[in-house]
């Protein structure tokens, strides 16, 4: 299993599209992963064997339904393989940074098997929800049963 993912980091995407992975999330991608569109606004990078956990779950699914069908489709059509230089860096395709409004200016955040990869502005404008608010967040907690 690959090392669980966190932190935040801002970075740019350069004119070519690439994006320099930090180290702490290289290290748990490893240097051939998987970029796909998120269920929020944003990317979701997952290593070769998370995406495959991901994939496997998916395909569990009957495919007689034709919500399960939608879904298998969405995330695979919508996934592609990238391979980090030596310089720590991907291509993001454009498509995909087009689908989350991604421009120049990003995060990148660990989520545990993943890393998810926003537009600043729009992780920023995020971040000033009431679900952030501490008191929220403690609540939340509370009603899971976790201490923290």
């Amino acid at each position: 299993m690959a090392l669980s993912m966190k932190g935040t980091f801002k970075h740019n995407i350069d004119s070519k599209g690439r994006l320099i992975i930090p180290a702490k999330i290289r290290d748990s991608l490893g240097s051939s992963f998987v970029v796909t569109v998120g269920v929020d606004d944003c990317l979701s990078l997952y290593s070769i064997e998370e995406w495959e956990n991901f994939t496997e779950k998916l395909d569990r699914q009957s495919n007689n339904k034709a919500k399960i069908r939608m879904l298998k489709r969405y995330f695979r059509s919508n996934a592609a393989d990238v391979e980090m230089d030596s310089q720590g860096r991907v291509v993001i395709p454009q498509d995909l940074r087009e689908s989350a409004g991604i421009t120049k200016e990003v995060v990148i955040i660990g989520d545990g098997e993943k890393a998810e990869v926003w537009d600043r502005a729009k992780w920023d404008e995020l971040q000033k929800q009431d679900i952030f608010d501490k008191e929220n967040i403690r609540e939340m907690l509370e009603s899971m049963d976790i201490d923290f």
